[in-house]
């Protein structure tokens, strides 16, 4: 009967007379009822119940009877029906159907009586097709992981002062190379902030020399002979044929993350999080020259001061300047140097210094 331990307080009908002929066959061999109820832990007043029952032919539970006074109409089971058919594949939530309902003015019920009368009816919410796993692009393999090799960037916005900011990072050494303050998101301020990214990291004789030698051209990006990697969603400023005609006269290659994956840009997302929870009055300025002046202030500090934990703690300066593996060899030298000084000083002072124990008073 597939049953172990107490019996259940509801049993089928079948369950119940095969109980019943285990306890005719146990009082035949001269067990009392009570003994053979014992053994099976089933109620003697519960036992003498089915046998009246099973004399009547009722051995079966009858269905739940009564009317709740607050019970629905067939009216308003039917209204939910047809919302269902009519709207089940907007809605897709028994929720949002009792709301439909009043919305339309056709049926006042709870979201738990609509589920209750679709589970009667079986009627089920198709569910929306599960978009397929994204693969992350993979940077080009002629992209070197040194500085000025991989940049990348993005808009981050000051609502205070109405201004978006867009700014430029070295991704490998973590540099914050520039940025440019305005109202506007457009292809512009990109090619604002590359143009003065590019003077400032001394590029631009580059590029200039790449033009002249005619490898550069407009209608498809040169892949073979790049200056750098240019990183950065999928923005409509990024994306847009401005930008990727001023990229690829200046022999810049673009590289865009996965829609609605902002962890693809995680480099440039953390920077401006970092500008805004570590200079919060940033957030409070309303003139956009005064958040200009300030960002700049703060790009020194971050680039020169802040130790850097993604670049084993130097400061993105130091990573720029090939400074970087020098400071962070010095300071594994220093703490085993300082390891070293400490085992033998504390050497030396157990050997000088003699310690008596209480066995020792003489």
């Amino acid at each position: 009967m597939g049953l172990s331990g107490r019996v259940p307080r509801r049993v089928d009908a079948a369950t119940k007379a095969g109980l019943l002929d285990l306890i005719d066959e146990a009082v035949d061999a001269g067990w009392p009822i009570r003994r053979a109820c014992g053994v099976l832990e089933l109620g003697e007043v519960r036992v003498h119940r089915w046998y009246a029952r099973r004399a009547r032919g009722q051995l079966a539970d009858q269905a739940p009877g009564g009317g709740p006074m607050h019970g629905i109409l067939a009216e308003e089971e039917a209204e939910i029906l047809a919302l269902f058919n009519e709207w089940g594949e907007v809605d897709r939530s028994h929720r949002k159907l009792a709301h439909r309902g009043s919305y339309l003015s056709r049926v006042w019920v709870s979201p738990s009586t609509v589920r209750r009368v679709l589970h009667v009816a079986d009627l089920h919410f198709r569910p929306l097709p599960r978009p397929g796993k994204s693969r992350k692009r993979l940077f080009p393999d002629w992209a070197e992981y040194t500085p000025n090799s991989i940049w990348i960037y993005d808009t981050t916005h000051f609502t205070r002062a109405g201004m978006a900011v867009l700014i430029i990072e070295d991704l490998v050494s973590r540099k914050w190379i520039t940025e440019i303050v305005s109202s506007e998101e457009t292809s512009t301020q990109v090619e604002l902030a590359f143009t003065q990214a590019l003077e400032l990291e001394d590029l631009l004789d580059a590029v200039d020399a790449r033009r002249d030698d005619g490898r550069v051209d407009l209608d498809e990006d040169d892949q073979a002979r790049p200056i750098l990697l240019a990183v950065s969603d999928n923005g409509p400023q990024m994306t847009s044929g401005s930008t990727r005609e001023f990229l690829a006269l200046c022999a810049i290659a673009q590289h865009f993350g996965r829609p609605g994956t902002p962890t693809d840009q995680a480099w440039i997302e953390s920077l401006n999080g970092h500008i805004k929870i570590e200079n919060p009055h940033l957030l409070a300025i309303q003139d956009p020259a005064t958040l200009r002046a300030e960002l700049a202030t703060v790009r020194e500090h971050y680039n020169g001061v802040r130790l850097h934990a993604g670049i084993g703690y130097v400061t993105p300066d130091d990573e720029h300047e090939g400074r970087g593996e020098t400071l962070r060899k010095a300071r594994e030298a220093g703490l085993e140097q300082a390891r070293l000084r400490r085992l033998a000083t504390h050497r030396a002072e157990r050997e000088d210094t003699t310690n008596q124990g209480p066995h020792d008073v003489v």
